[in-house]
């Protein structure tokens, strides 16, 4: 099999309905949404299939709820036999990349999303925070407008998505400020549905609570590579992993570095493991033209048939 790599979507990919076709197929994924409810104590199933999606888009609830559809596609991948030969996940997707490549089993991926989700809420609730997109513009100038910024309040970059795509993190009016100086040279600002600001240091009360919890779990040295948001760089020492998994909290998710590295490495098919399609857009802007590499989803029956008529 051609050089593969698995991509695992994070917050922001989720919809009702989504993981219901596969949970009605398999036996494995229904046993791993109980895995996932009986460690939550959250009724995933009833969230994921049905909603409403005021409730699913609760940290508390999505972490959970996107990781249980994340492993269940690659459950589905699994039972063919699939390996990929390197793994990636947006943020919280991370997660799902770590147990793809060994490093984490089934239990332990939700027990530690589970408690990020409790974590993260706790501390969106202490301090408002605010997330923009920003579009238009290289991550060298956001960076530049972010330190101006600062002179409002606390602002950073969250996520560098592709080359002209970049999300900004932090308190209301800082983050405001960027935008309206990203506008003002022609950048284009969308701000972001979300309950917190997320890999800012408004979350940093979360990090050592979460560090601690870390080493009660089990890390594996990897099966196969993963290349971390923190560094967009492979790690193989478990004990670095788990530093590097703490820090991700706060810092900003390297993606287009993470993505330019997977095409350094001669990576020839993506596949999206999980809701949604938001890494395959990205991905298709990040990219060279020329590239041979196919991006493919696994999300659902149909597009689970789809891979596998072209793959096998």
């Amino acid at each position: 099999m051609k050089k593969t790599a698995f991509l695992f979507p994070g917050q922001g990919s989720q919809s009702v309905g989504m993981g219901e076709d596969l949970y009605k197929e398999y036996d494995v994924v229904r046993e791993l949404f109980d895995m996932a409810e009986e460690i939550s104590r959250i009724n995933l199933s009833m969230l994921c299939f049905k909603g409403p999606m005021e409730n699913l888009t609760q940290t508390v609830n999505l972490q959970p709820a996107v990781t249980a559809v994340n492993l269940a596609c690659l459950a589905v991948i699994q039972k063919e036999g699939l390996k990929p030969a390197v793994s990636a996940g947006h943020s919280l997707g991370e997660y799902g990349a770590l147990h793809a490549a060994g490093v984490v089993s089934n239990e332990d991926t939700f027990r530690l999303v589970y408690k990020r989700g409790k974590l993260m809420h706790r501390e969106a609730g202490k301090k408002v925070g605010a997330m923009s997109a920003i579009l238009g513009m290289s991550i060298d100038i956001v960076e530049e407008l972010v330190e101006q910024g600062k002179e409002a309040g606390i602002v950073s970059v969250a996520n560098h998505n592709t080359e002209q795509q970049t999300v900004i993190t932090g308190e209301p009016g800082a983050v405001k400020a960027v935008s309206k100086l990203a506008s003002e040279k022609r950048g284009k600002s969308i701000p972001l549905k979300v309950s917190g600001a997320w890999h800012s240091e408004l979350i940093k009360g979360a990090q050592e609570e979460f560090r601690a919890y870390l080493d009660t779990i089990d890390f594996m040295e990897p099966e196969s590579s993963v290349i971390y948001n923190v560094t967009a760089d492979t790690e193989n020492d478990p004990a670095k992993i788990r530093s590097i998994m703490a820090d991700q909290l706060c810092s900003p998710v390297k993606w287009f570095e993470s993505m330019r590295r997977l095409v350094e490495e001669e990576v020839e098919i993506f596949v999206e493991v999980g809701p949604g399609r938001v890494l395959t857009g990205m991905l298709r802007k990040i990219l060279p033209k020329d590239y041979p590499g196919k991006i493919y989803n696994v999300n659902d029956m149909k597009s689970r048939e789809e891979f596998f008529n072209e793959i096998l």
